[in-house]
């Protein structure tokens, strides 16, 4: 068998063709699935998995290139096909070309590739997308980190370099940098392309981390999940190149990028309820204790009552936010999304229900009494009207503290029932 090894590496980003321009790889006239280590009765080290949905224009490329790797290589693999219900008989072509095809019935990208890793037969997975922008023939770097005890190597097409035309700008410049910024932040990893199609994982690895996103999410929640996991994340450059496709991409830029947004934003309570909460509560809280004072006036901007209505709103939202964090990261621990924290939860077991209500009712008795104060200066005008300014000055933080009292107590209870774990039922024998 003859093979050009020309493309070994991976493409730099002064690569100016198209994967699909370049020339494949030569290879002999042969038996394609004779290239491949039988799966029967043999471990095969790598599953090259593409999910596919109508792409018989690009996909016999992508599976020679992926079978010129590992002929190259020597690599005991396979090629697979996830297919998402193709209707342009991509189906045959993939099992012409030796490929592996299993039919995904429930429509989705992550739908598809979550049911091929599940079938792939091999110890490591690289996933890649079938429309020609990623070149299978160079996924050595991947293999490599693979070997040396990474357990998800991410592709990074801003490393590794992306033609003109490959990525759209709103993409390029926009959804991809802030979207990985964003994870980067929250999850405390050094995955600089979140998006990437291209990755290799650990199969086992992968399987433990129940992966369910059947969207386009499912990149993002294969790099979360392992983040929180603790798995070994590594990145290599890869390139980028336009895809072969005759018809518009599946991916939809608004409503796929909210899809990640979103994800990103439900597994990281800390990031979505605490910190914002912590920021609002903590802002609104002082300027309502200066403002209580009096009136602020830097330069010729003053800020009086109307400020200080406001700062209650911002304490009460804070306030409330962060009892959504503890609340979602109770629910987040139990469901393992969300990383074991031991100082959540030992200070969690030191305030008790009966501290909480107890702490409720002091804040709402003075709230009360700064209320009766309040209804005390109406009586003595003889409940005629009051100057609002003053008044307000006393029913505001009046209402708010009766307003945190009771979020306060609500939020107790609700994480003492998230607390009750149901009891594991037990069948005894037959009498």
């Amino acid at each position: 068998m003859n093979f050009d090894d020309s493309t070994a590496g991976l493409a730099g980003p002064g690569d100016a063709a198209t994967i699909a321009d370049r020339p494949l790889p030569l290879v002999s006239p042969v038996n394609w699935a004779a290239m491949i280590a039988e799966p029967a009765g043999l471990s095969l080290e790598l599953t090259i998995l593409m999910p596919c949905l109508n792409e018989v224009r690009t996909l016999s490329a992508c599976i020679e290139r992926a079978m010129c790797f590992l002929a190259r290589s020597g690599v005991a693999g396979e090629i697979l096909i996830a297919d998402n219900g193709s209707t342009d008989g991509s189906q045959a072509v993939a099992r012409q070309h030796g490929a592996r095809v299993i039919a995904v019935p429930e429509k989705g990208y992550g739908s598809a590739l979550i049911a091929g890793i599940g079938a792939a037969r091999g110890r490591y997975v690289i996933m890649g997308d079938s429309d020609d922008s990623y070149d299978f023939s160079r996924l050595d770097l991947f293999l490599d980190r693979l070997r040396d005890g990474a357990q998800l190597v991410m592709g990074n097409r801003f490393a590794g370099g992306i033609q003109p035309g490959a990525m759209p700008p709103l993409h390029r410049y926009l959804g991809n940098p802030v979207l990985s910024t964003i994870g980067r932040l929250l999850y405390r990893t050094a995955c600089k392309d979140f998006h990437c199609g291209l990755r290799g994982f650990e199969r086992a690895a992968i399987l433990r981390l129940g992966l369910s996103a059947g969207g386009m999410e499912f990149a993002s929640e294969m790099v979360v999940k392992a983040a929180i996991a603790r798995l070994r994340i590594v990145e290599v450059p890869t390139s980028l190149a336009p895809d072969g496709r005759d018809r518009p991409p599946h991916l939809r830029s608004w409503h796929d990028g909210w899809r990640h947004l979103r994800f990103l934003l439900l597994f990281s309570p800390r990031g979505l309820f605490f910190v914002p909460g912590a920021v609002l509560f903590g802002v609104g809280l002082l300027a309502m204790l200066r403002l209580l004072i009096g009136p602020v006036v830097l330069g010729s901007v003053g800020f009086g009552i109307d400020t200080l209505l406001y700062a209650s709103a911002a304490t009460a939202i804070g306030w409330q936010s962060m009892i959504f964090w503890v609340c979602a990261t109770i629910h987040g621990l139990r469901e393992g999304i969300v990383a074991p924290d031991p100082g959540f939860e030992r200070v969690l077991g030191q305030v008790t229900l009966e501290r909480v209500l107890l702490g409720s009712l002091v804040l709402f008795l003075l709230g009360f009494f700064l209320g009766i104060v309040s209804v005390a200066n109406w009586g003595a005008t003889g409940f005629q009207g009051l100057d609002p300014v003053k008044s307000m000055r006393l029913a505001i933080p009046a209402a708010t503290a009766m307003l945190l009292a009771v979020q306060a107590a609500y939020g107790a209870m609700f994480v003492a029932l998230l607390k009750i774990r149901r009891a594991p039922v037990v069948i005894g024998a037959a009498l």
